[in-house]
């Protein structure tokens, strides 16, 4: 969606720019480590999905073209909200309603997550549209997923952020060497994550049960899944979250992110 600045907050971006900017420049930098990715691995598969929700005909049509110019195989969704209105709570975890902003993009998860979990795919990565990735983010997640799962013979979760509120408390980590990167064990996250369709499957009542009910923190459910499956996160980052300077979950730490945002400005 490049109409809606942030879903549930009204402070000013990182950079000041709207919201469309971070949105085109997500995608220019999904598609550069999408086709850094393929250099190195020509033999996976690589299909994107968008959902959108309202954005102007003008920045699908930018969108479109940069896709179109990426060669990657591609599909874009318009978000139809009557599909899920008797699947999503009106009332949130606090017995207030809620906003039309949350609701749509519970609605936009929903969808991700069944488009996901009636794929073909092995592993899916879900990616929020304000998301900024270095070259090798894909990549590096892709070895290192292949590489950790193989050694715990089980599926894991990846995230491609440092978040900054991973330091807000003191508490263990196990550290894994992924392929150039450092990982960390965590036990939260936001949605943008990579993982396996089997454990999608294997989760479903949670997956789905994000979507229907607003809680605190929205990703609770997810978090339960931590608690049995490995998640981890990359040291340094791979990405940032263009929130709000001050933002916890926005900026990682040791991250050169004035020079990722110029380098995503064009594809």
């Amino acid at each position: 969606c490049t109409r809606v600045n942030l879903v549930s907050q009204t402070k000013e971006r990182i950079f000041g720019e709207s919201k469309s900017e971070y949105t085109f420049r997500s995608i220019n930098s999904i598609l550069k480590s999408i086709n850094f990715a393929k250099n190195l691995m020509p033999n996976i598969l690589f299909r994107i999905f968008i959902i959108d929700h309202n954005s102007g005909i003008k920045d699908l049509d930018i969108i479109e073209k940069k896709l179109i110019n990426s060669k990657i195989a591609y599909k874009i969704i318009n978000l139809k909200i009557d599909e899920f209105e008797n699947k999503i709570e009106k009332f949130n975890y606090k017995q207030e309603k809620v906003k039309e902003n949350m609701f749509s993009a519970m609605a936009s998860i929903y969808k991700s997550f069944l488009l996901a979990k009636e794929s073909d795919a092995d592993l899916v990565y879900f990616i929020e549209d304000d998301y900024i990735h270095q070259n090798e983010a894909i990549s590096e997640m892709l070895f290192t997923y292949e590489r950790i799962a193989s050694q715990k013979n089980s599926e894991l979760i990846i995230c491609p952020v440092d978040y900054p509120f991973l330091y807000n408390k003191i508490e263990k980590t196990e550290i894994y060497l992924g392929n150039k990167r450092h990982w960390r064990t965590t036990e939260e996250s936001l949605l943008t994550f990579m993982t396996s369709k089997n454990l999608i499957l294997k989760y479903w009542k949670l997956f789905e049960s994000m979507c229907q009910f607003e809680n605190s923190p929205f990703e609770k459910p997810l978090h339960k899944i931590y608690e049995s499956e490995l998640c981890l996160s990359p040291v340094p980052s791979l990405a940032m979250h263009c929130t709000n300077i001050n933002s916890v979950f926005g900026i990682p730490p040791n991250f050169e992110w004035k020079k990722i945002w110029e380098e995503s400005k064009n594809y």
